[in-house]
């Protein structure tokens, strides 16, 4: 979330970027359009986006690829324990949590939790911490969204949406949107 600088041996010429997959919508809004703005900064006038968005889809869609029959994204999701009990010295009891995907509705994101199967008590780093069997850790989010959720995201970040390419059943999008040139009124 820095300031992104290019190399400057880059030809002075329209820069595109290119920002592919649907990393944008792991970002709350508000740090989204941060990011949309330094990337309008770092590339310049002129310059044009190709960025990946992930479509509201039907929740059952939804709640199927983020809590996978196979539990890829659950060991994925439990992985983030098991790095901490290595990486911050934690002592986690990896099995006393358990994967929860929801969807929520009102913020239009896939919500991964990690849920406490029982009371546990743990510690990261010296620090000490309980938590009672139900409560969650709030792991990560994916904000989905519809064409008119994600121009509105653009031109909040200064871009101008020019067009729009989607798979067959609309479930992503690209769009191809241009630097908006500087205003001084609104």
């Amino acid at each position: 979330m820095a300031p992104i600088a290019l190399p400057s041996n880059l030809p002075d010429a329209p820069m595109l970027g290119f920002f592919p997959g649907s990393t944008i919508g792991n970002l709350v809004p508000a740090t989204a359009v941060d990011l949309l703005r330094r990337i309008k900064t770092a590339l310049g006038p002129g310059a044009c986006l190709l960025i990946g968005m992930d479509r509201v889809k039907p929740v059952e869609i939804l709640l199927a690829a983020y809590d996978d029959p196979d539990g890829i994204t659950a060991e994925f999701n439990l992985n983030l324990l098991r790095r901490i009990n290595r990486e911050l010295g934690g002592d986690i009891e990896v099995e006393a949590f358990r994967h929860r995907a929801v969807w929520n509705d009102a913020l239009s994101r896939i919500e991964m939790h990690l849920e406490a199967r029982k009371n546990v008590r743990f510690s990261v780093d010296g620090s000490s911490f309980e938590m009672a069997a139900g409560e969650t850790l709030h792991t990560e989010n994916s904000h989905k969204y519809g064409r008119r959720g994600a121009h509105l995201l653009l031109q909040a970040g200064g871009w101008v949406p020019l067009g729009e390419w989607t798979d067959p059943q609309d479930l992503f999008a690209l769009i191809l949107a241009l630097a908006e040139a500087p205003r001084f009124a609104p």
